[in-house]
């Protein structure tokens, strides 16, 4: 009898090991869902550990929050705006404001995050929109210039008191990559993060490359999205930028909420929407935003200096869309 027991505990051990170990061997898509940033974001990852990390996400998306969300009254960006005494400024600021200065300079420019005066003025900020005139663009105007602000140790410093910033058109590029590097301190090597639209890939899905989607413009934004192509997506970010989802009209003219940093105005050179290859979604983000100031002539010019990204533009010209793109990214499109 005792013989009979212990055979039975051994054979319930080994299949108790066999149910641990089985288990762990086989490791499954996780799906993360959530809003963050005015938007939703979307991850997909396989973990060996089969771990869940909405919590830790949502602790960093939120922790960002506290740096650079114009909507956030209490974070580092607003209180700078608001001019408050001994503002000390945190990593993720002083990264986001390095990264910045990098692309208005390759820029010239065409991105700059000193337009927070314009972007208000115009409505797409955190206040009412004004009425808006030469006088007053060319008022603001003064109060924007990349050149114009700089850092100090821990501190930002302006030429101007009424220079205020906006991280818009980068910080949520900065975000995903904030939990790519997340996740690859996890160890976890096949990933795809989408915040808003914005996204980075590491690794795949069961072998092959992550398949990502570029939108349709469309001639209303409450339409329903489409996909006009689509590429496989590996260790790169992907990010678009575009004019046909965030407007208003005002006397039947259309206002896109790409405002550029020269004339003042928002941005009408036929650009419907550039997606653009980086390594990065911070450095995706922000040039996706530049070329949209820039247009299309003058980004293919630059492009061809830039080999470290590529890019897909959607324009209209004479009431007709046309797409546009480059060597490298029509490779991806033929895949």
């Amino acid at each position: 009898m005792k013989k009979l027991q212990i055979v039975f505990i051994f054979t319930g051990f080994i299949e108790l090991l066999f149910i641990m170990f089985g288990c762990q061997s086989k490791v499954e898509q996780i799906h993360l869902e959530g809003f963050a940033q005015g938007t939703y974001y979307s991850i997909r990852y396989y973990d060996p550990e089969n771990r869940n990390l909405r919590i830790a996400v949502d602790s960093l998306l939120s922790d960002f929050n506290k740096t650079a969300s114009i909507y956030d009254e209490t974070s580092i960006i607003s209180k700078i705006n608001r001019n408050e005494d001994d503002v000390l400024l945190d990593e993720d600021f002083k990264q986001l404001f390095t990264f910045s200065m990098e692309v208005s300079r390759q820029t010239q420019g065409a991105f700059d995050i000193t337009v927070g005066q314009l972007v208000n003025a115009w409505g797409f900020g955190s206040e009412k929109r004004q009425i808006m005139t030469k006088e007053k663009v060319d008022s603001l105007l003064h109060c924007v210039g990349y050149n114009r602000i700089k850092l100090k140790g821990n501190r930002l410093v302006k030429q101007n008191p009424c220079i205020k910033l906006d991280f818009n058109a980068i910080a949520q590029g900065y975000s995903v990559d904030k939990i790519g590097i997340f996740f690859d301190s996890l160890h976890i090597d096949n990933y795809l993060i989408d915040i808003g639209g914005e996204v980075l890939a590491k690794g795949g899905k069961k072998g092959e490359a992550w398949k990502v989607g570029i939108e349709q413009p469309v001639n209303e934004k409450e339409q329903h999205r489409q996909i006009i192509t689509s590429i496989p997506l590996h260790n790169m970010a992907l990010v678009t930028s575009g004019n046909y989802r965030k407007y208003y009209e005002e006397n039947g003219v259309r206002f896109a909420h790409t405002i550029s940093p020269q004339s003042g105005y928002p941005v009408d050179n036929g650009l419907l929407s550039v997606t653009v290859l980086h390594p990065t979604a911070t450095f995706a983000d922000a040039y996706a935003t530049a070329f949209m100031v820039l247009g299309l002539d003058a980004s293919l010019e630059f492009l061809k200096k830039h080999k470290e990204m590529e890019a897909f533009f959607i324009y209209q010209k004479s009431d007709v869309i046309h797409t546009y793109a480059t060597e490298g990214f029509q490779k991806l499109i033929k895949k």
